[in-house]
């Protein structure tokens, strides 16, 4: 099959000849049903999210088809400089940060509004195949390879946090532990660090969070014990699931969201909203779709030479994958209620941007799957 072809592609009519047109189609299917979702979160009506999503979107292809061009020595060397861009951008929001929410995570540059924590998950990615590039695989399990990998990821982590924003710092953490697992640790230290985990997670749950977000984690173990405040959300999310039935009650039909019953519905509950309008089948075609992308990127990921390839693909994969189940545990009430956004499909920009842009790493490792770059290639190595 062509797309276990071991070619390097040198200019650009190759590359675009190169260029995985399914996963793209599968990507523009997910983002049209976004803009369809908010059009109907909004009434019937364009303004004020889906001609934004839609903008944003069309902006993030464009981006993501311009990404797959660059050759992986590009990304390599790129790596750690945007890695440490997007940690002094975290200390900015935590200088200069803008409040919204309750919540200090994003700063402001005139009219753009971003969000440094989603750019530090693609930077993340990035830094750590770097770094794994680089190494001897025997260096991967002992002390000293695991301590810098552990700063990389842990760093962040701390600032994210801070702001505090839980479920995208589950998110960065959980994506790098998932880069280093599959980098090749040794079982010993993967068993090890599960135990410790186990025991920490107790201490972690009753020091290491703050109040309202302690309250999450009770509310979605007995969401019925405070219906009409900290468990309204996920109550009101299975409501609406609920009444969609197998087919759904049809387009902009949906009266948990239009009669305002359902929070958050064009960003963190639009699944819900989906689910109410288009059923069971509808949440499974929308779950089918990520499955179909999702398991592109490790076609892909098997495909490619390099380590770096491979660990970039899968670690994208890992981050889309832990957005799609968190977010559907979530409003389904099988997981505690957290920030966590539907890619491609919720509104927000920075969201949007960032995993196009992630996405077109993959495409990038598709066209160039037979390079190998040697170890401390970079971009002008």
């Amino acid at each position: 099959m062509a797309v276990f072809a071991q070619t390097v592609p040198r200019d650009l009519r190759s590359k675009l000849y190169e260029i995985n047109w399914a996963f793209v189609l599968l990507v523009l299917l997910a983002g049209a049903i976004g803009v369809g979702m908010l059009y109907s979160v909004a009434g019937g009506d364009w303004s004020p999210w889906a001609i934004r999503h839609a903008g944003r979107f069309a902006g993030g292809v464009l981006l993501m088809m311009v990404a797959a061009m660059f050759p992986p020595r590009f990304w390599i060397g790129l790596a750690y400089p945007a890695y440490l861009g997007a940690l002094i951008l975290l200390v900015g929001v935590e200088l200069f940060g803008v409040t919204a929410m309750g919540a200090q995570r994003w700063l402001e540059f005139g009219p753009i509004r971003m969000q440094p924590s989603e750019i530090m998950k693609v930077a993340l990615v990035l830094a750590l195949a770097r770094y794994y590039h680089d190494i001897e695989p025997e260096r991967v399990s002992s002390l000293g390879g695991l301590l810098v990998p552990a700063v990389m990821i842990g760093a962040p982590v701390a600032l994210i946090m801070k702001q505090p924003d839980l479920g995208t710092a589950m998110l960065v953490g959980a994506t790098g532990a998932a880069i280093v697992f599959m980098a090749g640790l040794s079982w010993k230290v993967i068993i090890g660090a599960g135990g410790l985990a186990s025991v920490g997670a107790p201490l972690f749950l009753q020091y290491g969070l703050q109040d309202y977000q302690r309250d999450r984690v009770l509310t979605f173990l007995n969401p019925e014990a405070d219906p009409l405040g900290a468990g309204y959300q996920i109550l009101q999310s299975k409501i609406a699931l609920g009444s969609g039935g197998l087919t759904g009650k049809g387009f902009m039909q949906g009266t948990q969201a239009h009669l305002n019953y359902l929070p958050e519905k064009q960003t963190d509950f639009i699944f819900t909203m989906l689910g109410e309008e288009f059923g069971f089948v509808g949440g499974i075609g929308v779950l089918a779709i990520y499955a179909l992308i999702l398991g592109n990127c490790i076609l892909i990921a098997t495909s490619c030479k390099s380590i770096f390839l491979r660990l970039v693909t899968m670690g994208i994969a890992t981050t889309m994958a832990l957005y799609v189940f968190i977010n559907t545990a979530m409003v389904m009430g099988l997981a505690p209620v957290v920030g966590v956004p539907l890619p491609m499909i919720s509104y927000g920009g920075t969201v949007m941007i960032t995993v196009l842009f992630g996405l077109g790493l993959v495409l990038g490792a598709h066209v160039h799957r037979g390079a190998e770059p040697p170890q401390g290639a970079g971009l002008f190595g």
